[in-house]
């Protein structure tokens, strides 16, 4: 399998990119991630004085898609999401969205055996691990994209629901796609309130194809059970009605429901949620359940 390894970074999705890596349509390939702090936290001794913020948020790639053309959607099938070293977290007054913290501080914590070690003044804590991709997206058409900022081509979503198993579908903007991938998680919350949720290097193996739906509103995301549109905005009011209205967009052009029934169900059975709330676009997601389209017939995504 084509692998790259976490020396193989970049800090912007750019429409400039050129591929480290090429792989076939439907070729599975893996990369190796850093963490958000790009590996530098070590131990609970380790401040965020000593990081070198110039290398913050990293993303293994770019991989180029053969075949892939500007304006196709592109299905990234998540196939494996593998740990591998410990989790960190910090505290950073006036970062993320609680006022209250007043000290620095830093957590290396383990997250063997399925779950997450939290020591807290009180125990210690056992959480189940949960782990998601905070990272990943495309080039846009032109300049460049920060990788802690989230957009129309992925970047920083936060998105708790992309993880193992999961599709995302983005929209290629150059030919190629030039499709990379970071920040992960071992576990978080939707929010990422803290500005960080539990930072992890990681293995990502993944394998693209362009698909037929190219009205397909992206970032969209396909999980076991549910279709979910994703969105980022200045502000959450903005980003929830704009993943409500492409759910909208994708139950009406793409599952074929007539406009009053897809507001009727969205209303019943959809949910609209938050991803997160600390990065310089804030992301939301509308939720809805997979049965219930296929008990009306639609047969997927193609």
């Amino acid at each position: 399998m084509k692998t790259l390894d976490s020396k193989e970074l970049f800090y912007a999705f750019s429409a400039d990119a050129k591929p480290l890596m090429t792989v076939a349509q439907g070729e599975s390939f893996a990369l190796e991630t850093r963490d958000c702090f790009s590996n530098q936290l070590c131990s609970d001794e380790d401040t965020v004085d000593t990081l070198d913020w110039n290398d913050i948020n990293p993303a293994t790639g770019p991989v180029e898609i053969q075949g892939v053309r500007t304006g196709d959607i592109v299905r990234f099938d998540i196939e494996k999401l593998e740990m591998t070293g410990k989790s960190v977290m910090i505290t950073l007054p006036g970062s993320g969205a609680l006022g209250g913290i007043s000290q620095t501080t830093t957590r290396v914590l383990d997250n063997e055996d399925g779950v997450l070690t939290l020591p807290t003044e009180k125990g210690v804590l056992k959480l189940p691990l949960k782990p998601m991709i905070g990272v990943i997206g495309v080039s846009p058409a032109e300049g460049s994209i920060p990788t802690g900022t989230p957009d129309t081509h992925g970047g920083n979503m936060d998105c708790t629901k992309i993880g193992q198993g999961a599709s995302l579908f983005l929209k290629a903007a150059v030919d190629g796609a030039m499709f990379g991938c970071g920040d992960v998680h071992a576990l978080m919350g939707d929010g990422e309130v803290l500005v960080c949720g539990a930072e992890t290097p990681a293995r990502v193996t993944v394998s693209a194809r362009a698909i037929a739906a190219r009205e397909l509103p992206t970032p969209f995301l396909e999980t076991e059970d549910q279709y979910i549109a994703i969105a980022s905005a200045e502000t959450v009011d903005k980003a929830t009605e704009d993943a409500t209205e492409n759910m909208f967009r994708f139950l009406t052009d793409i599952a074929g429901l007539s406009e009053g029934d897809a507001g009727r169900l969205m209303t019943l059975v959809g949910n609209v949620m938050i991803c997160q709330i600390v990065d310089p676009q804030k992301t939301a997601r509308f939720e809805f359940p997979k049965a219930v389209l296929a008990e009306l017939g639609f047969a997927g995504i193609e």
